[in-house]
């Protein structure tokens, strides 16, 4: 019988620091701990500005801010790199992070791109993605069991995009369709999605189609792991109290 603690979870950090490293270990962690933070900050601040239909391109203190959480997020990347055990793979595994982690919405205001306000309020959403798998891992990082911290890392991801998925649904449908008069229906129907039940709500333009089936999928995808995860506990269970009974 495989070990379920052998289990590793994609999301988890490819090499472990700790082992050759023990500083560069601290160092990591109080990285990834400061990327939590601001991540957490990120969404707080995309929240606001969306439930106050703030244009963030009128925002200099927000594009500033994106652009630090950006700079930031790229040095988290480099400086894991730095202590990781086999490095080549970790940058491989892990080059989504850095190109999440590029500050795209600055470069476009740069460059004086002239997009929609509706277009730069996706793109917002790049370095939160990075966000994203931050949390996800660090949740990860509190259960010493890999299946569990393999579960807790996939739970975050759903909560997260389906929460993303509500603020997107919002901003696109809440002028043009007349069921989303609040923020509310919006989170009703990103969850009801998320679980594969569906609603009364039927969106209407092309962005909430495409996130009306994102969000199904990804709960069909990520849902039938907690079939998994129960099993592997009741089969510990009945093993432990097998092993109990021939002691």
């Amino acid at each position: 019988m495989s070990n379920p603690d052998a289990v590793t979870s994609p999301l988890s950090s490819a090499n472990n620091p700790k082992k050759q490293h023990p500083h560069g270990f601290l160092i990591v962690r109080l990285f990834n701990l400061v990327v939590l933070i601001l991540s957490v900050i990120l969404i707080v601040w995309i929240s606001r500005d969306t439930f106050r239909e703030i244009n963030l391109l009128t925002s200099p203190q927000f594009m500033h801010f994106q652009l630090w959480v950006c700079i930031f997020f790229i040095a988290d990347f480099f400086v894991s790199l730095a202590f990781a055990e086999k490095r080549r793979h970790y940058f491989t595994s892990h080059l989504l992070f850095l190109l999440l982690s590029i500050p795209y919405l600055n470069i476009i205001d740069w460059l004086g791109i002239d997009l929609s306000h509706n277009a730069m309020y996706l793109i917002r959403f790049v370095p939160l993605a990075r966000g994203a798998l931050a949390i996800a891992i660090v949740f990860g990082y509190l259960s010493s069991n890999a299946i569990s911290s393999l579960l807790i890392s996939y739970i975050s991801i759903v909560v997260l995009v389906g929460y993303f998925g509500s603020l997107i649904f919002f901003q696109w449908e809440h002028p043009a369709n007349p069921l989303v008069t609040t923020y509310w229906d919006a989170l009703w129907w990103s969850c009801m999605n998320i679980v594969t039940v569906g609603c009364n709500i039927e969106p209407v333009t092309a962005v909430g189609k495409i996130v009306a089936v994102i969000l199904p999928v990804l709960g069909m995808v990520v849902f039938p792991l907690f079939t998994v995860y129960i099993t592997n506990f009741v089969q510990q269970m009945v093993q432990n109290a097998h092993d109990g009974d021939k002691k």
